[in-house]
Formats: structure tokens, sequence, C-alpha cells
């Protein structure tokens, strides 16, 4: 019996179905598209060539420790507390370069710390209030100066409350979250800061001298939080980018800085609130003027007051228009 033949059309309707769907899918490829990476995105501004004639070289931020500084204090001519330590450190800067090279801002802010089981109450500001308006001022005023002068570049240096002030904004810069880019800040130094690890490694200032064993009294608090005084142990991680250009001075049997690993207890509110409050106008707190860090016998705020000097020395020359 002879095999009927598929018509032709039956065959051209079969091919042009297949071709349908085969375009189809092409297109459904095309269409939907396929991994590309990026294109490079938008240039970032560049810097300008120059700033404003009234722009200093260098900003060097001073934060004078607790009981050393008020809100109102004038920054240029601090006379709060004629014995404040950080005025060792910042009125030989201030003498020693014209003002159109380095610009020596001391920050005000309240710098008490509030005894909260005193009796009857001290009427001070407490710690929390007090540091929060030191580290608000210090990055207000970083902000404003690098709006008005992107070129200058950045010291900072900070005493006790003050070393934890200036050691929280370095930590933001660090992290990128500050008020000026870290590579302005040209270096930070801290004496007795309260957050203080006492590690070494990634994120770590560098210690100068021979590093006590203990760690600031709010890494040995740690999780303490009473009304007005919460210790917020270490900064979590360290100083970033600036960690190479970060220093720390510790002197042993200073609570603030050098307080036993985990021997204060935060359960134990009434002992360590006594020790805490101690520590603050402990002997030894009071003596970086005397407290030798180095092998030549340069006292804390020496070698401080020489590393800032090298630091503007070596500072950009940016112009000026």
């Amino acid at each position: 019996m002879p095999r009927r033949r598929k018509p032709v059309g039956c065959l051209i309707a079969i091919g042009v179905f297949v071709l349908i769907v085969l375009v189809v899918l092409l297109l459904w490829y095309l269409l939907a598209g396929r991994v590309r990476p990026p294109g490079p995105g938008p240039t970032p501004p560049r810097p300008p060539a120059s700033q404003p004639a009234s722009c200093p070289d260098v900003q060097m931020i001073s934060v004078p420790g607790t009981w050393e500084s008020n809100s109102f204090d004038d920054p240029h001519h601090p006379t709060a507390n004629p014995a404040s330590l950080m005025l060792s450190v910042s009125e030989p800067i201030a003498q020693r370069f014209p003002a159109d090279r380095v610009d020596v801002y001391t920050i005000p802010y309240v710098a008490q710390f509030s005894n909260p089981i005193a009796i009857p109450p001290d009427g001070q500001q407490s710690y929390n209030n007090s540091r929060s308006e030191g580290v608000q001022r210090t990055i207000d005023v970083m902000a404003d100066r690098h709006a008005e002068c992107p070129l200058t570049t950045y010291v900072l240096a900070g005493f006790s409350q003050g070393a934890v002030i200036a050691g929280d904004v370095a930590a933001r810069i660090g992290a990128g979250q500050g008020p000026v880019p870290a590579e302005l800040v040209l270096g930070v130094t801290l004496i007795a800061d309260g957050r203080r690890t006492g590690e070494t490694g990634p994120g770590q200032p560098v210690q100068i001298g021979t590093p006590p064993p203990g760690v600031g009294a709010e890494v040995a608090l740690q999780g303490l939080d009473v009304p007005g005084i919460t210790m917020t142990g270490p900064r979590p991680g360290g100083f970033g980018a600036l960690a190479d250009r970060t220093y720390t001075i510790c002197a042993p049997g200073d609570l603030v800085c050098d307080a036993p690993r985990e021997a204060l207890r935060p359960w134990n509110i009434l002992g360590s609130l006594n020790t805490l409050v101690r520590a603050m106008g402990n002997p030894v707190h009071s003596l970086y003027n005397s407290f030798v860090v180095d092998p030549g016998g340069a006292t804390a705020t020496q070698w401080a007051v020489t590393w800032a000097e090298g630091l503007i020395e070596a500072a950009p020359h940016p112009a000026h228009s």
C-alpha cells in the first residue's frame, strides 16, 4: 500500500512554528540580559588647588580633661583651668608656629564628672552629658573647618576625658564616618585614655613607653550603665585607618587607663562607682608632666609636644587664594 505523503503545507507550518519558537527564545534570552560588569561611576570631585588665605595649614585640636575646661571657655585663649595638663602641650605649639601655619583650638566643653552617689549631690554635670558635648563640639569644629578649608590637615590630642573624646572622634574618622577624611589627619595622641585596651594588632594604637598591664576604666567596667554614667567598653574596630598614626600613653597605676582587667565588676555598682570617681583624682593621673616615657628622659607632655612639632613641620603647605 503506498505511503501517504504529508502535505507540503503542513511541513511549512511546522517549520514556521519552530522558527517562531527559536526567535522567541532568542529574544527572551537577549531581552532578559546578561550579567555585565558595572560601568565606571561618577568621578569624585578633585580637591581644590588652593584654599582661602584665612585657612591655617594645620588645625590642632586639643581636648582637656575633667575639670580642665568649661562650655564657655575661649578656645584660642583657654583660662578655665590654668593648670590644665593639655596647656603643657598646646601652648608650646602655639608659641612655636605662626597662626597661618597652625591654629591651636582647645575644645570648650563642660568637662565634669558627677558622682551619682554623692550625698548631698555635687551639682556637676554627668559624665555622659559632658562627654557627649565634647564629642559633638569636636565634630562640629572639624566639620566647619573642613568645609571652609578643604586642604587643611589635622592634629588631635586629648587627656583623660578629653582623650576619650578625641579617641572617639578619631575612631569615627578612621572608620570613614568622621567630620574629615582620614587622609587629612596627621596624627592623634591620647594621654590616659579611659577606653584604652592595652592590646596590639589591627586597629590598635601605638603604645608609647612601657605599657601597663591594665585597661581603661570604660573597658574594665564595660556594661556598667547607671544614670549619667555609661561605660561603653573598647572602641569597635579600634582606630581603623588612623591606627598607625594614633598613639596612647598611660602611666602604671592610673586607674583611668590602667584599671585591673575584669576586676571592677559592673554588678558591684557602689564599689565600682567609688573606684571610678576616685580614679579621676588619683595622684598618678595628675603627674603626666613628670611621667617619663622614653629613654631620653622625655615626659608624656614633652613627648607630645615634640611629636606635634614634627607633624606640623612636615605637613603640606597648601596654596592659598
